[in-house]
């Protein structure tokens, strides 16, 4: 009976409320910890980095106590300025937490260079042009020349220099094609060129004779 009285006492029920009290506080106390320590009402808005140096980004990052990591280069874009920000990750608007890395692409500093294929000449200018475009080159001016393939490549120039394959140029580049007339009379030139010079040394060695 003692226990019981004991039990519905003022002074074990005041206990018992105290107690209550106290982990109550307690409880609050740690979920208020919890919340500074990983800032959970500490919100920073992403800032849009697009066309930004990286000195730029990184004076606007610092600023926002945020943190930024290159993720690679992608193809050269001539509207961004070179080694500005093309894309990032996470977009700008988006809700982060101090100290959040900010994952960047950058544009390079030009346009790479793209090796010229094998066995584009002798083809037609229906099979090299797709190809060429393909790999981002230009097609600049069509010339002709004699040959008794009509519209087959005989020569790829750029700026007047004689292209060939394997060769490297800037993507973009223009590429001015030669090809043949269909007259035929590209082999008979040189057939006549040769006998010309062939008739020119029989002479020489004819005087040199006497």
């Amino acid at each position: 009976m003692s226990f019981l009285k004991f039990i519905f006492s003022k002074t074990f029920l005041l206990q018992l409320v105290l107690a209550a009290l106290a982990l109550v506080l307690i409880v609050f106390i740690i979920l208020q910890w919890l919340d500074f320590s990983t800032n959970q009402d500490q919100r920073i808005v992403v800032p849009n980095l697009a066309r930004l140096s990286l000195d730029k980004v990184d004076e606007t990052l610092e600023e926002l106590d945020l943190r930024r990591e290159i993720l690679d280069s992608a193809n050269y874009n001539p509207e961004y300025p070179p080694y500005s920000v093309i894309d990032q990750v996470p977009v700008p608007g988006k809700f982060v937490k101090e100290n959040r890395k900010i994952y960047l692409t950058l544009n390079p500093s030009g346009y790479r260079k793209v090796e010229i294929p094998q066995n584009l000449i002798r083809r037609t200018r229906r099979q090299v042009e797709p190809t060429l475009r393909s790999l981002g080159f230009e097609i600049g001016s069509i010339t002709y020349k004699p040959d008794v393939a009509k519209d087959a490549v005989l020569e790829l120039r750029h700026n007047g220099q004689k292209v060939e394959p394997g060769d490297k140029l800037m993507k973009t580049s223009k590429i001015d094609l030669v090809l043949g007339d269909g007259s035929g009379r590209y082999g008979m030139e040189e057939e006549e060129n040769t006998d010309e010079d062939n008739i020119l040394d029989d002479l020489e060695n004819e005087e040199y004779d006497f």
